[in-house]
């Protein structure tokens, strides 16, 4: 086998001789390209460097032969010598045998390619960037990448399977996640129309919840959706999902959930959802549940319910909301919050309920699945 360098140099050769064919090449075509390139070589070689031709221009390269298992989550790249997945039980390495990467520059020239299908820039100026990716089979990819020497054990990669949520209750029943007399309550909330959020921290399973809530809504209610990727895709017959998208190269373009949540208001909504509460787009959330729109939702990152108050004053004041202003909103806006946890066994689970009470607002816990009950309980049934 001929060595990296000269491997890579064929590879540059056929990709500048195909920029100039008219059609996408033919496999035969490809092995004719570069058979040219490299004069003597084995057929096996031919094979592999085919291989690496399809990994620098489809999908997420040479990451696809990890995400192809289906079960995969989550892959982080920390440089060349250490790539991790989570197939649901924690981040685990992959075998040294297993080599994804030969140098420093094959993940440098990935996590700039995958910049570029993103629309975004991705170069010693502007060291960091994140969008989506969509794969050859149509799933989601949430990218993030940061560049050596910012990134010192090299350029990081970071790829989230983005799945669609379409559980239902009765789904997370089966699985453990929440008990019959837990699941009636919380069918009970979405009749009556309670806004609530749900709670918990990365990968705890909080898209699910809700896409199962918003399952249990009246068909003949109207919910529009918002979210950054599409992930919330209940079975119920009248959603509409919103997305955002991230600004061109350029730096225009931009659309943010703060803008959809002012466009959804327009749109004769009957429940207004926010799939990820992450900026000062909560203003305009509140301020639309308090406008008489009932039954509203969202969720946010927060590892239990007493961090709530505190996460949303941050993400206010993003918006120049200040404390007073939030609270006051937070009062008259949000009933309920449904904390959801991941296990260290990989379970998702519904860990704790709980309300917002008093000015300026204060959570507190009326279930807890470790403890049971506590008081104000039978006030939510």
């Amino acid at each position: 086998m001929t060595n990296p360098d000269t491997n890579r140099d064929i590879l540059e050769r056929v990709q500048r001789r195909l920029a100039d064919e008219p059609h996408a090449p033919t496999p035969q075509r490809l092995a004719q390209l570069i058979r040219e390139e490299a004069v003597v070589i084995s057929d096996i070689d031919v094979l592999d460097l085919m291989r690496r031709l399809r990994e620098d221009t489809v999908g997420a390269g040479p990451l696809e032969a990890l995400l192809a298992g289906g079960d995969i989550t989550d892959v982080c790249v920390n440089g060349a010598e250490r790539v991790f997945v989570d197939r649901g039980r924690g981040l685990e390495p992959v075998p040294a045998e297993q080599r994804i990467f030969e140098t420093e520059a094959d993940v440098r020239r990935l996590a700039t390619r995958l910049a570029l299908r993103c629309g975004r820039r991705l170069d010693d100026a502007h060291p960091f960037c994140d969008g989506h990716i969509t794969r050859p089979d149509g799933t989601l990819l949430r990218f993030h990448a940061i560049l050596s020497p910012t990134s010192q054990p090299g350029t990081c990669i970071s790829l989230r399977v983005l799945r669609t949520a379409t559980a239902s209750l009765d789904d997370l029943v089966a699985r453990g996640s929440v008990d019959d007399e837990r699941a009636e309550l919380l069918r009970e909330m979405v009749r009556r129309k309670k806004t609530f959020l749900v709670v918990g921290g990365t990968g705890s399973g909080k898209t699910t919840l809700l896409s199962a809530l918003l399952a249990e809504v009246a068909p003949e209610e109207r919910i529009i959706a918002i979210e950054d990727t599409l992930e919330l895709t209940p079975a119920h017959p009248h959603v509409l999902n919103l997305s955002t998208r991230g600004a061109n190269i350029e730096g225009a373009g931009a659309i943010t959930v703060a803008d959809l949540v002012r466009q959804a208001l327009r749109m004769r909504p009957d429940r207004i959802v926010v799939g990820e509460i992450r900026g000062a787009e909560v203003i305009d959330l509140l301020a639309a549940l308090n406008t008489g729109h009932e039954g509203g939702a969202g969720t946010l990152h927060a590892n239990s319910i007493t961090e709530v108050p505190a996460r949303l004053e941050a993400l206010a004041s993003l918006g120049g909301l200040d404390r007073a202003g939030l609270h006051a909103q937070l009062a008259a806006a949000v009933d309920t919050v449904v904390v959801v946890k991941r296990l260290p066994g990989g379970v998702r689970r519904v860990q704790q309920i709980g309300v917002l009470e008093g000015q300026p607002v204060t959570p507190r816990v009326v279930w807890d699945a470790d403890t049971g009950p506590a008081a104000g309980y039978e006030e939510l049934l």
